[in-house]
């Protein structure tokens, strides 16, 4: 494990660069800019991280950490219903997306030159992985309908990105973020039992 990880400094260089990154993007980002939003020198920057990729990826791995962490209290919850559950993750989505760019959006989902896309897709990959271990067990206490399966659900997500990232899409809705709750709402609830 990196040892710089729980240092302040390193914690505040990932605190702003994520705050910059999701309201500009990757590439319209200078690790100047981050170092003045951290309050830390170029040189503790790079004491840190070895560049601004190494960087923004830690960023996305720190939230997709936390957002697995965060999905599996909801989950956990045995107090409540399987629609309130839904309704946090919604809010956790709503949080994890609030002031994302486009050009956020466009610079980690679609720029395969910047190797930021690979990284998204691997990461995702993994936690998805385990989130299929996680909804099975949400299916065998009836939270969510027992004929869903989970393996098709990851396989949508992906296809999901495509729309995210589709500029007739976004033009659809006010912000990205608007798209990304959308899209959310309307592939969280397909997935809440019926009756049969």
């Amino acid at each position: 494990m990196n040892t710089h990880r729980m240092n302040p400094k390193h914690q505040s260089i990932l605190d702003a660069a994520r705050g910059l990154f999701w309201k500009h993007g990757f590439r319209r980002v200078s690790v100047e800019e981050i170092c003045r939003e951290a309050g830390v020198s170029k040189m503790t920057f790079y004491r840190h991280f070895g560049n601004k990729i190494e960087l923004a990826k830690e960023v996305y791995h720190r939230e997709a950490v936390e957002g697995v962490e965060q999905f599996r209290q909801i989950m956990s919850d045995e107090t409540t219903t399987t629609r309130q559950k839904m309704e946090a993750m919604l809010r956790m989505k709503m949080e994890g997306t609030n002031e994302i760019s486009k050009e956020f959006l466009n610079d980690f989902y679609q720029s395969p030159e910047l190797g930021l896309s690979a990284y998204v897709e691997e990461i995702s990959t993994q936690i998805w992985n385990e989130i299929v271990a996680d909804f099975r067990t949400a299916q065998e206490k009836g939270w969510l309908r027992d004929d869903f399966k989970p393996e098709a659900f990851l396989l949508m997500s992906y296809k999901l990105l495509e729309l995210i990232t589709d500029d007739r899409m976004q033009q659809m809705y006010d912000s990205p973020q608007d798209l990304v709750m959308e899209l959310s709402r309307l592939f969280t609830y397909g997935i809440v039992p019926y009756e049969k």
